[in-house]
């Protein structure tokens, strides 16, 4: 039978890696090697999806491309237009507000943001179309035909390349900043008009000395979350 108590070597593995993952907002500039990367995208390529339609198309960069697509962001915001394929929430209510809050606080405090400071919070910010100083990232597409579903598939496949790349001791942020410019992403990498982007994911190996990377957000409390019908 299979473990069910939390006992077992798979499930403590999970929680740990669950617990070590971080979303990173520093890095250092070494490359990670070409075969890590492929280890990662193999693993997550085994990602669960709706009929098994593996709706995620990954451009992923290394070398001179990261810069290349670093220019090409900063070229992009400067024109201070922004579109993304996706909506964004129009609002934060209630309690997705709070931790919202919470972790935007807890974030800036760590990089010495004093609160009301908007100009040095928006550096902050706009360290995303930095990439954190990231060796690589990987823009996560998908077909726009598939509809909302293929999006919780990509969210899943998301997921997986977090997780894998943990494991292997690369460091990770999902960001969905990056498809505010979903337009110059797509001229960039000349992506087919078809494919929505839905994120990108900056990895590299974590600069620990990074004061943005000593905090960690907290979790609600089950109770808050689950409704467990009997």
């Amino acid at each position: 039978m299979a473990e069910t108590n939390g006992g077992g070597s798979e499930t403590a593995s999970i929680d740990a890696l669950l617990s070590r993952r971080h979303s990173c907002r520093g890095f250092l500039p070494e490359a990670v090697p070409m075969a890590t990367i492929e280890a990662i995208l193999a693993i997550a390529q085994k990602t669960p999806s709706w009929c098994n339609a593996q709706p995620w198309r990954l451009v992923v960069t290394t070398g001179g491309a990261t810069d290349r697509f670093r220019e090409a962001l900063a070229a992009s915001l400067a024109t201070g237009q922004v579109a993304s394929d996706i909506p964004f929430p129009t609002e934060y209510v209630g309690a997705a507000l709070a931790r919202r809050r919470e972790c935007g606080f807890a974030l800036y405090a760590s990089v010495g943001v004093a609160r009301g400071d908007r100009a040095a919070a928006e550096r902050q910010a706009n360290e995303n179309f930095r990439l954190f100083g990231a060796p690589h990232v990987a823009i996560i597409c998908t077909d726009a035909t598939l509809g909302p579903y293929s999006l919780v598939d990509c969210g899943a496949y998301v997921m997986s390349f977090l997780l894998a790349a943990t494991s292997l001791g690369v460091a990770t942020v999902p960001q969905a900043a990056l498809a505010l410019h979903s337009g110059a992403i797509r001229s960039h990498f000349a992506l087919d008009d078809g494919l929505q982007v839905v994120c990108g994911i900056a990895f590299g190996f974590a600069d620990a000395a990074h004061p943005a990377n000593a905090f960690r957000t907290s979790r609600a409390p089950m109770d808050e979350v689950v409704t467990i019908v009997g």
